[in-house]
């Protein structure tokens, strides 16, 4: 969306095309009545912070409101603040429908996709190598509320490095650390990569990415008979045990950019994120990897540790231990597996869904549902011909969940009349009969994993205004 120029509301600063990413994730991009003014915008965001300048997109003919516009603040952590407590709002009396508010994407990244929240929390230091993991959360957690602090260590003498991360719970606390902390940690963003555009690497990728995922649904990831090295993980393994985790640790002789460690570990269904670390002491390339499931960590271990690249150099790839108890790490990966084995059969083959009814003629059961979230119990669905006060929007990645499945979920909020899914799509409704129903389920769901899918979930249009819309594909 171009959003300069002829688009803008007219008056007052117009900063270049520069100026509008300085500094980043300074600009909320929002989603609003085509009838809102601009004053009413700068009435109610003006309380988060500086605003340089506010635009609104206009039809370049009529000259009408498109319901979009864009606020530039002086800080990231003041746009970060007002998309938290912002978005879901309704900014007058009169209107009757909540507005929507993103972290605009930069001009010069060529995405047009939302940034998510995700991406904006965590944040990549400069340390003392004497500090440790509560060293580095005592000297941060004073700008909010610490997920987890992690801290780069030699593969070889387990040493520190020197380098860090830091993940909060919010954006508007990770800009806070960047804008205040000491210079000397040298504090940035640490984003995590999108899917690389198409390269010339990606040929000697194609060989092992088939032989890893084949023409199978990438979910279906491998056999448990065909990893021996599993057994090296028994507690009663006396040869000594070896720390699993998602996390992994990379190391290779030759330098490489973080595009390039995507590329390689992206061959692994469910990776999260990915950092290059700089180590200003040896030329060594070293990088960290984290997947959403240890099912994905454990399989990309075993299959990249070794592998070329270039060819000539081999990567080592070793877990990064954090702690976790590999027994429960295994239970819950043959869980994960089998959950999502299920799931993607009946993807591919609806006809297949009693393979997910146990208990057979004497009744059915729902599939265990696996997630770190805390759910309410289930609650009584609402009358089918009730009215429907509110209706969500969901997302899903990287395939549905089962319908069964996805009833049991949504319906412990509550006055859940439907959820149904949109045939050969990754979305699918859930209709309410109570709006504060429906925000619970937004709070716990959105951003959330259960049973390996990451659930988006936001209020939906209306079917009118659907319907003139142009078709996304996702």
């Amino acid at each position: 969306m171009d959003e300069a120029g002829s688009c803008a509301s007219g008056g007052g600063f117009r900063p270049g095309v520069d100026s509008l990413d300085e500094p980043p994730n300074s600009r909320i991009f929002l989603v609003i009545s085509k009838y809102t003014p601009e004053s009413v915008l700068r009435e109610r965001f003006s309380p988060f912070g500086e605003i340089q300048d506010i635009w609104v997109v206009r039809d370049k003919h009529t000259k009408e409101s498109k319901g979009i516009a864009f606020v530039k603040f002086a800080r990231s952590s003041q746009a970060c603040r007002a998309m938290e407590e912002m978005h879901g709002q309704c900014l007058s009396p009169n209107d009757t429908k909540p507005i929507k508010v993103f972290i605009a994407q930069s001009r010069s990244s060529g995405s047009h996709r939302d940034v998510e929240d995700e991406e904006l929390t965590r944040i990549f230091v400069m340390i003392p190598k004497s500090y440790t993991e509560e060293d580095l959360r005592e000297k941060f957690k004073v700008y909010g509320d610490i997920e987890y602090c992690s801290i780069i260590k030699n593969k070889v003498t387990g040493e520190s490095k020197g380098l860090g991360y830091v993940r909060y719970l919010k954006p508007s606390q990770a800009a806070q650390a960047i804008e205040n902390c000491d210079r000397s940690f040298r504090a940035i963003l640490a984003e995590p990569k999108n899917k690389v555009s198409e390269s010339s690497e990606q040929d000697y990728y194609s060989n092992m990415r088939q032989e890893t995922v084949g023409h199978e649904p990438r979910i279906n990831m491998f056999s448990f008979e065909q990893q021996s090295e599993f057994s090296s993980f028994d507690k009663n393994d006396n040869r000594g045990q070896e720390a699993i985790s998602k996390r992994l640790s990379v190391v290779s002789r030759v330098p490489f950019t973080e595009e390039q460690l995507f590329s390689i570990f992206d061959i692994v269904p469910g990776l999260e994120y990915c950092e290059v670390q700089r180590d200003p002491y040896s030329n060594y390339g070293h990088g960290v990897v984290q997947y959403f499931n240890v099912a994905s960590a454990i399989y990309a271990k075993y299959k990249l540790h070794g592998f070329q690249y270039p060819p000539g150099n081999r990567i080592g790839v070793s877990f990064i231990d954090d702690g976790s108890n590999a027994t429960d790490l295994l239970r819950k990966m043959a869980t994960q597996m089998v959950a999502a084995q299920l799931a993607s059969m009946v993807w591919n083959n609806p006809s297949q869904q009693q393979l997910l009814q146990f208990g057979g003629s004497s009744g059915s059961q729902l599939p265990q549902i696996q997630t770190d979230i805390v759910l309410p119990s289930c609650k009584k669905k609402a009358p089918p011909e009730t009215p429907v006060k509110e209706r969500l929007f969901i997302v899903f990645n990287p395939h549905p969940l089962p319908l069964d499945v996805l009833e049991d979920i949504f319906c412990r909020f509550g006055n859940l009349i439907e959820v149904y899914l949109v045939s050969g799509k990754n979305v699918g409704y859930a209709k309410y009969a109570d709006r504060i129903s429906a925000n619970d389920a937004i709070t716990t769901l959105h951003g959330k994993i259960l049973n390996g899918v990451r659930l988006k979930v936001m209020l939906a249009d209306s079917p009118r205004e659907e319907s003139n819309k142009r078709q996304r594909t996702y």
